[in-house]
């Protein structure tokens, strides 16, 4: 913006005669006539601005996880489902060290806090969506594509209501499933079915999957709180215990991927229930 500066020159000679033996209108008008002006154009300095960095070690696991959600959605439009489901978990893996690292390494910003929620919608919304339709919800038609779109405008409606709740939720607790673990629930049934682990009837498949979808994208909507897992701190130390069953863990996973894998988001996912029914039938809080 530019500003202009007035300067003014006044006749002195003027000045010389005595101010009271002439009316102040008098002065007035003939100091007018011996003055002029001139401006002088002032250029303002502008404002250098900084440029703004972005955080490279967490935002480097974020577009990893997406990358892994986009190459779900190439492998399912090839029909490659064991793949796809395979690649919705390790964005799962990658979605969960993302803001670990960030708090370890104290680069936490609100950029990234946006990107990962932008590569969340793509790698636990459209992309469980998407594979399932192609995998089995098309041949129920228009119900195929109403349940895929049921779990996408789910996921889309938790992950809004995450980033405006952040500073009044629980931290220890999520309000409603949270996106990933649904991810994970559609991708753990698609990966165990297409390796024929499941004693299902094929017929049956579609609509156990719209179940499925159905199920997760009201979940993720609800208000029934699941555990976050936030307060464990993994820069600290924990009981004995605790790192026998992280091996346990490990062997289950090993020994049989998709069935364990698929168990163990079944449980979480009815977790939440669990927990508002204990609190309805005891009256307290569960913490």
């Amino acid at each position: 913006m530019t500003s202009f500066r007035r300067r003014g020159r006044i006749d002195r000679s003027r000045l010389e005669r005595t101010r009271t033996d002439r009316t102040q209108n008098e002065w007035a008008e003939d100091l007018g006539d011996g003055v002029d002006f001139e401006v002088e154009e002032l250029h303002a300095d502008k404002p250098r601005h900084r440029s703004k960095g972005i955080y490279l070690l967490p935002n480097a696991f974020t577009t990893a996880a997406l990358f892994c959600g986009f190459f779900a959605i190439v492998n399912a439009m090839n029909h490659q489902f064991e793949t796809a489901a395979i690649a919705i978990f390790a964005s799962l893996v990658l979605d969960g060290m993302d803001g670990r690292v960030a708090r370890m390494t104290n680069t936490q910003s609100a950029f990234g806090e946006q990107y990962d929620s932008l590569a969340d919608m793509v790698s636990f919304g459209v992309a469980p969506a998407l594979v399932a339709y192609e995998w089995a919800l098309k041949d129920l038609g228009k119900w195929g594509w109403l349940a895929a779109f049921t779990y996408c405008a789910g996921a889309a409606l938790r992950l809004a209501r995450f980033n405006v709740n952040t500073t009044v939720v629980d931290k220890k607790f999520f309000q409603g499933l949270p996106s990933p673990a649904a991810g994970a629930l559609m991708a753990g049934f698609i990966w165990l079915a297409d390796d024929n682990k499941i004693p299902v009837r094929d017929s049956a498949i579609p609509w156990i999957t719209f179940f499925l979808a159905v199920y997760a994208g009201l979940t993720m909507v609800s208000n029934a709180r699941f555990y976050s897992g936030k307060a464990l701190d993994v820069r600290y130390r924990v009981p004995f215990g605790v790192m026998v069953l992280m091996i346990l863990t490990f062997v289950l996973i090993s020994s049989n991927p998709p069935l364990t894998l698929f168990g163990l988001f079944v449980a979480y996912s009815i977790s939440g229930y669990v927990i508002w029914a204990w609190e309805r039938m005891s009256g307290r809080r569960f913490s």
